[in-house]
């Protein structure tokens, strides 16, 4: 994959989605659809989506075999987006810990929030909670990002988003209390909570030509992981000689 430079692989456990720019080189589909689950289970998406995960959790010798020939390079994991697989079933801590006692991996989690959906305190609250839940379910070293920063155009916005990236939740209460002043108690220790858990921040990704945020979250996400350390020392380039007249 050239944009990160470097040989990667995107495995999709998503079980509704299909591949767009990039091409999967693992697919939960080949084992289980949402659509077939659906239609065979008289399921909704979510009902559907939940049954997916426990039957991929029943056979994890699949995902073994599927990732036994790319173990040692580069994985990106594509996972729905459904917050209910991340704060109260069990199942993906399960597979989470499946990947890291049985193949070895050194995982990290990337968390997206759409930059769009939290340009309001409340929106935020709401977003972090989640982002934390997540954190907390997955016992995983765990990025928070805002994504596409550059949809975002108004100015007016652009300056808001910007409190988001390292935020201070007493003041975002406090703009609350001003917008909704009965939620006031609630506001105040949501904040606490927030503040007291002290590990929320959040980076943006904007994927326009010219960012360098890819570059920045990929270097966060190789010192967790300790992806530098993994890999094979390069031999070293031949001696260059270095003209006199350079010094």
């Amino acid at each position: 994959m050239q944009t990160i430079g470097r040989r990667a692989h995107i495995v999709n456990l998503d079980p509704a989605a299909e591949p767009t720019e990039y091409e999967f080189t693992i697919d939960i589909r080949d084992l289980i659809s949402l659509q077939d689950v659906m239609e065979e289970m008289d399921l909704g998406p979510n009902g559907g989506l939940v049954y997916c995960f426990e039957f991929l959790l029943n056979n994890l010798d699949w995902l073994d075999e599927e990732i036994g020939d790319y173990n040692d390079e580069y994985l990106i994991f594509d996972m729905p987006g459904q917050i209910e697989l991340y704060t109260h079933i069990p199942i993906l801590p399960t597979i989470v810990q499946h990947l890291k006692t049985s193949l070895n991996f050194n995982l990290c989690a990337t968390y997206l929030l759409e930059s769009s959906f939290i340009i309001d305190s409340s929106k935020f609250f709401s977003g972090t909670l989640s982002a934390m839940s997540a954190m907390i379910l997955l016992e995983l070293p765990h990025l928070n990002i805002l994504s596409k920063i550059d949809l975002i155009k108004d100015k007016v916005s652009q300056r808001r988003l910007k409190q988001f990236l390292n935020p201070d939740p007493y003041l975002l209460a406090k703009e609350e209390d001003e917008i909704n002043p009965k939620f006031k108690k609630l506001t105040t220790r949501l904040a606490n909570l927030i503040d007291d858990f002290g590990m929320v921040q959040f980076l943006p990704l904007d994927c326009s030509k010219n960012s360098k945020s890819v570059e920045t979250i990929l270097s966060y996400i190789d010192d967790v992981t300790q992806w530098s350390e993994a890999q094979e020392p390069k031999e070293p380039h031949d001696e260059i000689e270095i003209p006199d007249e350079a010094f």
